[in-house]
């Protein structure tokens, strides 16, 4: 149950990252988590060559609701992040996706 939590966690927030320096927006709050927070975790998810998560990356993914943020995970590859980064950075940062996350 855990890990159906943090994959989805994971793709709410790079989508309201993206969004949010996107489309310039300040802070905003999606699936219980601020925007400006979820930006620690796009070095991890975006490029050619990701870094790996930070501890604060992974502490803004353990805080969120998964099964909320799983729901765009759709929408990723528009805000030019790699869904195959975002589903693996609950699991890099010692925590379990949501199962309902798993697949297209």
């Amino acid at each position: 149950m855990a890990r159906t939590t943090d994959i989805g966690f994971v793709l709410g927030v790079i989508v309201v990252v993206l969004v949010a320096v996107v489309g310039g927006a300040k802070s905003m709050t999606i699936c219980s988590m601020d925007s400006t927070q979820l930006a620690q975790c796009l070095p991890a998810i975006r490029g050619p060559s990701p870094s790996p998560p930070t501890k604060e990356c992974c502490a803004v993914i353990q805080k969120a609701d998964m099964h909320c943020l799983c729901s765009y995970k759709h929408a990723l590859p528009n805000f030019g992040v790699n869904p195959g980064l975002a589903m693996a950075l609950p699991k890099k940062c010692g925590l379990n996706p949501p199962p309902e996350c798993d697949g297209p």
